[in-house]
């Protein structure tokens, strides 16, 4: 298959293709709306396997390992509202500005992507208006509903790390990303480090920016939302069982900070 077949189209998704937005729960009347930017690794069937081998997609270049079990089944517990993205962060990746090198990466790690090389601004915006628009259009619009609904509104944006990056093992379960807004960080990163099996990373491995991330510093900060990013490492989430004991232990968490945040009125 041409790798640019998508480039000669009006569209990149087409007969066969899925819708880029996943949710669950939709009427959940948690404060809590959870995000999943990395959540899939679906292809476009227009653009083949992007020039790379299953191995390399299934890995943590293609997606966000584990955190589509562990989101779904706090989105339950919690009875909070999912929004997440079904297709791989190598296709177009949702946490990132468009236009920057990492948005369509070309190379991702010490992996060259073939099918990203000399694509057209054309195929850049059919991969922008066809996935990344359409999953945060969705969360804008879950979001101006709650709002005029007058519902409290508190965004959690989940995603995962590897455990070892550029040969240097990362010590830590999770973290708490933030950049501007510090008031549900520093609840959870107390809740965390009180759980006394955990090594808890504070903007650890990474911290929230305007450069490096989209949904927090547009659907959060812009937003005036309380809000924070989630990062938990992958060999704990990687199969069911450890999905199933991160999720009711967030859930667990989760349900505490709500109490916490009703009682100093920042959630009505």
């Amino acid at each position: 298959m041409d790798l640019h077949t998508a480039e000669t189209t009006d569209h990149l998704l087409g007969e066969g293709d899925i819708p880029p937005v996943h949710e669950v729960n939709a009427e959940g009347t948690s404060p809590f709306l959870l995000t999943s930017d990395h959540y899939g690794r679906v292809l476009p069937r227009a653009l083949g396997d992007l020039g790379i081998p299953e191995s390399e997609l299934s890995r943590h270049i293609g997606w966000d390992i584990g955190i589509a079990g562990v989101a779904e089944r706090m989105a339950q517990m919690l009875n909070a509202h999912l929004i997440a993205q079904r297709y791989s962060r190598l296709v177009i990746d949702c946490n990132r500005p468009p236009g920057v090198a990492s948005s369509i990466p070309v190379i991702s790690e010490a992996t060259r992507i073939p099918c990203n090389e000399g694509i057209s601004d054309g195929e850049r915006t059919l991969r922008r208006r066809e996935i990344f628009e359409p999953y945060h259009h969705r969360i804008d619009a879950a979001i101006d509903s709650r709002l005029r609904a007058k519902r409290p509104t508190v965004l959690v944006a989940l995603h995962s790390f590897t455990p070892v990056y550029a040969g240097v093992a990362r010590p830590w379960h999770i973290g708490a990303l933030y950049n501007r807004d510090t008031v549900l960080p520093k609840l959870l990163l107390k809740h965390l480090r009180s759980e006394s099996d955990l090594v808890v990373g504070d903007n650890e491995p990474y911290a929230a920016s305007d450069l490096t991330d989209y949904t927090i510093p547009v659907h959060g900060e812009a937003r005036g939302l309380i809000n924070t990013g989630i990062e938990i490492r992958q060999d704990l989430i990687a199969d069911q069982s450890g999905q199933q004991q991160w999720a009711e232990r967030l859930a667990r968490i989760f349900a505490e900070i709500e109490i916490e945040l009703r009682a100093q009125r920042l959630v009505d």
